[in-house]
């Protein structure tokens, strides 16, 4: 049950304080009643109050007076000033002063009860307003991003040198990388940060209804437009549009979406009018556009175009221990929902999970640990409740060529570990029982042509 409201009323006329009490008493607020300015703001010291009414003539204490001082007990604190004497000076006075509302005497009861309701309303939409942006900026801000390997920290670099200025960025990695998420994080780190976050699925897109979704359409300009309606251009006016899959743009398609982001403008399908568009450009793909480029199948203006800044998401596979990281945050995340007394995962499971490839990288994680949330009974996640391929055996290991050198097989062994590994180097010294800067030691040798005593 959610508790009333408490009203604070400050009137040195008895009857008229009585009078209010007993309206808004009525109506299921908690009043608190003052016989003066002095005995308002001990109230108010004393007890957290959400609206105060105050009249502007009192004996102890002028009606502005206690606004100020109000105003420094219970900051924030919205207040209705009322007073016989009416006039234009009066009213700029209190407003300027910090008064909320303005009712002059003599006054209907219904004028207080709707001044009262229309400004506890305001106060709570703007409470749930910033609640809510709050909640928008802990799911997708820069915070949600987990991790703490060498890649993902240069991520986090990049998004936070782009999200304050306005150039287009392409986001490229695998499926289920979170580039998305990553989009989402510059937005909201950006000023466009309340605005909009509109994402247009490039590849879900049928070419016929591309303009119509991106650019909107007028009223009859084909069959079934029966009124006149806004694309997805003119939805994130002022905010960012994420263009996902952006690899998948037929070519018609990709000269039209040049045209729109060149022009910084739009005109709806059947419509003869520009219309400006003041939107962010961040695109998002898991093809590499380069290749795509030399290959004649995506436009180089294009690409240019989307190109400004460049940002690498890497596959879970290239972020060592971050898979731990991630997942007990799904586990956390996860079990909270189902409020279940789930505190994290066994070590056997985190070995299991640190051996897995993921092929379908972050996306897959959450999904297994989702799944093993839902049927787990335990406190801990166990191995046989990950739905994970066994791993493959991956047999005797066999040396390229007979009688190798020693040299030659460590060379040959670490090469191999760094294909396995996806050229991660951090991963590759993790595996071969080596710190990185060893590591690192060892290629720059083998790059110069010799050898190196570890």
């Amino acid at each position: 049950m959610i508790a009333p409201a408490t009203l604070l009323i400050a009137d040195d006329d008895p009857v008229a304080l009585a009078l209010l009490a007993e309206v808004l008493a009525g109506e299921g607020y908690a009043v608190r009643a003052a016989s003066g300015g002095a005995a308002c703001l001990e109230l108010a010291a004393r007890e957290p109050v959400e609206l105060a009414i105050v009249d502007l003539r009192m004996p102890d204490m002028d009606g502005l007076e206690v606004i100020r001082r109000l105003a420094v007990i219970r900051p924030g604190i919205p207040i209705i000033i009322l007073t016989a004497f009416a006039g234009i000076d009066t009213a700029i006075e209190a407003i300027r002063s910090g008064a909320t509302d303005y009712l002059s005497k003599p006054f209907r009861m219904e004028q207080i009860t709707i001044a009262v309701r229309r400004i506890l309303e305001s106060k709570r939409l703007a409470r749930e307003n910033v609640q809510f942006r709050q909640e928008r900026a802990d799911r997708f801000g820069v915070g949600n991003l987990i991790g703490q390997s060498p890649a993902m920290v240069e991520v986090y670099k990049l998004v936070a040198r782009v999200a304050g200025l306005d150039t287009t960025v392409l986001i490229q990695g695998e499926t289920g990388t979170g580039k998305e998420l990553v989009a989402r994080a510059i937005h909201h780190a950006s000023p466009r940060g309340g605005r909009p976050f509109v994402v247009v699925d490039c590849s879900a897109l049928a070419e016929t209804l591309f303009e119509s979704e991106l650019f909107g359409h007028e009223r009859g300009a084909f069959t079934g437009a029966l009124a006149a309606r806004r694309g997805l251009f003119e939805t994130a006016a002022g905010g960012t549009c994420l263009l996902d899959e952006i690899g998948e743009l037929s070519p018609a398609l990709q000269a039209k979406l040049l045209r729109a982001l060149q022009e910084q403008s739009i005109r709806r399908v059947g419509g003869n009018e520009q219309i400006a568009v003041n939107v962010r450009m961040i695109a998002a793909t898991n093809r590499d556009l380069r290749k795509r480029v030399d290959e004649g199948a995506f436009r180089e203006d294009l690409y240019y175009r989307l190109n400004v800044v460049s940002i690498a998401v890497p596959p879970l596979r290239e972020r060592g221990g971050d898979v731990h990281l991630l997942a007990q945050h799904f586990v956390d995340q996860y079990a909270r929902a189902a409020k279940k007394a789930i505190r994290g995962l066994a070590r056997e499971t985190l070995d299991l999970l640190s051996a897995h490839h993921w092929p379908g990288n972050v996306r897959e994680l959450e999904n297994t640990i989702a799944r093993a949330v839902a049927l787990s009974s335990s406190e801990l996640l166990m191995p046989d409740g990950m739905s994970l391929p066994p791993r493959a055996d991956p047999g005797p290991l066999a040396l390229p060529a007979p009688q190798m050198r020693l040299d030659e097989v460590r060379r040959w062994y670490v090469g191999k570990v760094l294909e396995e590994t996806g050229g991660n180097k951090v991963h590759a010294a993790e595996r071969l029982g080596i710190d990185r800067g060893t590591l690192h030691r060892m290629l720059r040798r083998w790059a110069m042509g010799g050898d190196v005593e570890e």
